[in-house]
C-alpha cells in the first residue's frame, strides 16, 4: 500500500508529521509532499508560468515551493507517485461548512479524487498527542473503502478534542470565515482593511460543529464532481431560437 501525505499547514507542521507516522502504522509506504510554508485558506490554488521547487528532505519526504494543490500534482507528475490513498493534515483548526470552499486541506483532497485517488481529510482544533487512534480511524476506513470510495468523492473528518470516540456523520454546517472586517485606515480614496479570523461558532442540530461538540468524530463525504442540474422548464425558457 503506498500513502501521500500532504498539508496545507508546511512540511515541518506538527499534525503533518503525526499524520504521516499514524499511516506509516498501516504497514504502507508512505510519502510526504507538502509545502515548504503555511496556506491557510488556499483553496484549490494552482500555480501556472513560474517555477516550482521539490526539495528532497528524506527518504520519500519533499517540500514544494508551491501550494499545496501544487504539491499533489507534483507528488504524481514529477515524482510519479501514484498512491493507492492521499492523507491531508491533520489541519490545525476544524474543517467545517464553507471551508468546503477555502481550505487548502479539503482542497488536496479534491485534488487527489480529481486524478481518480481515495482521499480522506483530517482536521482539529487539539491535535491528537499519539498517532495509534489516528492509525485505527485510518485502518478502519480504509478496510470499509467499498463504502465510500466514488467517482470524485473525498472523506473531511474532523476530530474531537478526545480519542477514542464514536464515528457519526453529519450535515455541513454554515459557519462562514471571513465574514467580517475592521477597517484599519480610511482616506478619500483609499481604505485599508483587514478580514477578522475565526468563524461566528454557529450551530444546527446535526451538523458538524453540533456533533463536534457531542465529542464524537465527525464524517462528511463530499464530492467535487456533484452538482444540481437546473428545472426542464427554466432551460426551456430560452426558446428554440433564444
Amino acid at each position: 500500500m503506498r500513502i501521500l501525505a500532504c498539508n496545507d499547514d508546511g512540511v515541518d507542521a506538527p499534525g503533518l508529521r503525526l499524520l504521516a507516522r499514524a499511516a506509516g502504522e498501516l504497514d504502507a509506504e508512505v510519502w510526504t509532499v507538502a509545502p515548504e510554508a503555511k496556506w491557510t485558506a488556499a483553496s484549490h490554488r494552482i500555480s501556472f508560468d513560474r517555477d516550482l521547487v521539490l526539495t528532497r528532505r528524506a527518504e520519500r519526504e519533499y517540500a514544494c515551493s508551491g501550494t499545496p494543490v501544487d504539491a499533489v500534482v507534483a507528488a504524481m507528475t514529477v515524482l510519479g507517485v501514484r498512491p493507492d490513498l492521499a492523507l491531508a493534515g491533520i489541519n490545525d483548526k476544524r474543517n467545517v461548512g464553507e471551508d468546503v470552499a477555502y481550505s487548502g486541506t479539503l482542497a488536496i483532497c479534491r485534488e487527489a479524487a480529481i486524478w481518480g485517488v481515495p482521499a480522506i481529510a483530517l482536521s482539529a482544533d487539539a491535535r491528537p498527542a499519539e498517532p495509534a487512534p489516528v492509525a485505527r480511524l485510518l485502518e478502519v476506513l480504509w478496510r470499509r473503502r467499498d463504502d465510500w470510495i466514488a467517482d470524485g468523492a473525498f472523506l473531511a473528518v474532523n476530530l474531537p478534542a478526545t480519542l477514542p470516540a464514536p464515528i457519526v456523520q453529519a450535515t455541513i454546517a454554515r459557519d462562514k470565515i471571513a465574514g467580517a472586517a475592521d477597517v484599519v485606515e480610511q482616506h478619500d480614496d483609499r481604505i485599508v482593511y483587514r478580514l477578522r479570523r475565526g468563524r461566528p461558532g454557529q450551530a444546527a442540530p446535526g451538523d458538524e460543529n453540533a456533533r463536534l461538540a457531542q465529542g464524537a468524530i465527525v464524517v462528511v463525504r463530499h464530492a467535487w464532481n456533484a452538482h444540481l442540474p437546473l428545472p426542464d422548464a427554466t432551460v426551456a425558457a430560452w426558446g428554440i431560437g433564444g
